[in-house]
């Protein structure tokens, strides 16, 4: 019979939160320098590599309707692929460094943890479109929101750029910052890593056009679930960073609870109606995405017109929802240390 020492659980808790405290220390340090080689983009090659594959195994043409039944089953296929490959990978990789040396392989959990989360990135690319913008250069800041954001810009005004990153910076809050760092505090490395594979996932290939409307139906369906929770978690969260910041902390509240779910993904707008009322601004609408304009609903009210600083107030959101969100966690993994769990 082996016996675990009672207090083994309470190590790995804790080695859960030194990773995960050095790796958001490493994040709002670094952020997501272009020379850095990242893990997205080895996930992506792998769904790249894998949706070749399957089409060519399931004898898939875009064009024929009557492959449908084909890519629904292709596209569940897809998704377990990518995250047993994704998953795997992962776990090869810290297994090496565990046997060369249990202190790498707590280094290399620290750069993953890292890794998975993007809010200094998500503010240094938000704020070239606010400094842009400041400085009346509306092509570069065009250009500048055109990094960030899956619309067209071309046909974007000052206000509708503005608009853009706002929405970005209060959607993202959730998708590239508080989810990710909860499925860190909830399950390690492993959790982030199948969370940002999801994710990818759905911003590659969870699009409603001839191609991946049914091939990627089954990722853009798990993206949903991944981030049910963590979406309203992030919106209450950001209710409470409003009062702290001294915004419209009751405005917020109230348009969560009214335009939350003006947007084809139920999680989208949580964040965004959150920040909307906040800022005193209204959201979202009509978009232009591949030469295609789709009608969508507003969120927020317009108390006032959208400015470009109010994307340095959605900034300030995003890292004071970040920062409740990360100490309430690692409180709650400090108790369960304690408690030996």
């Amino acid at each position: 019979m082996i016996c675990v020492p009672w207090h083994a659980g309470s190590i790995k808790v804790k080695e859960r939160i030194l990773i995960i405290c050095v790796g958001c220390i490493l994040d709002m340090i670094f952020g997501d320098p272009h020379w850095l080689w990242h893990p997205v983009r080895g996930i992506g090659k792998i769904i790249e590599w894998a949706e070749r594959g399957l089409r060519r195994l399931f004898g898939i043409r875009p064009e024929k309707e009557t492959d449908i039944g084909k890519k629904k089953a292709a596209g569940i296929l897809l998704v377990l692929v990518v995250l047993t490959a994704t998953l795997a990978v992962t776990f090869g990789l810290l297994t090496l460094a565990e046997i060369l040396h249990p202190t790498l392989r707590i280094v290399l959990e620290c750069i993953i943890c890292y890794q998975m989360l993007a809010m200094k990135s998500l503010k240094v690319e938000s704020m070239r479109v606010c400094h842009a913008l400041k400085n009346g250069d509306v092509e570069a800041a065009r250009s500048a929101v055109s990094m960030i954001v899956g619309r067209d810009t071309g046909h974007l005004t000052a206000e509708g750029i503005t608009k853009a990153a706002v929405e970005t910076v209060a959607e993202n809050t959730s998708d590239g910052v508080v989810a990710p760092l909860l499925y860190l505090l909830a399950f390690g490395v492993y959790g982030g890593v199948a969370y940002k594979a999801v994710n990818t996932m759905d911003s590659m290939i969870g699009y409603r056009n001839d191609k991946y409307l049914y091939l990627g139906r089954f990722a853009a369906r798990m993206d949903d679930v991944c981030n049910f929770v963590p979406a309203r978690i992030s919106a209450l969260c950001m209710i409470m960073a409003a009062f702290l910041l001294g915004l419209n902390g009751r405005r917020a509240a109230f348009i969560f609870k009214r335009d939350r779910y003006c947007h084809a993904s139920p999680n989208s707008a949580q964040t965004e109606a959150v920040c909307a009322g906040a800022l005193g601004v209204e959201l979202a609408g009509d978009a232009w995405y591949l030469g295609v304009l789709h009608k969508k609903p507003v969120i927020g009210d317009a108390v006032r017109e959208v400015e470009a600083e109010d994307i340095t107030r959605a900034n300030r959101l995003l890292y004071v929802t970040s920062g409740i969100v990360f100490l309430a966690g690692i409180l709650i993994l400090a108790a369960l240390a304690g408690m030996g769990i």
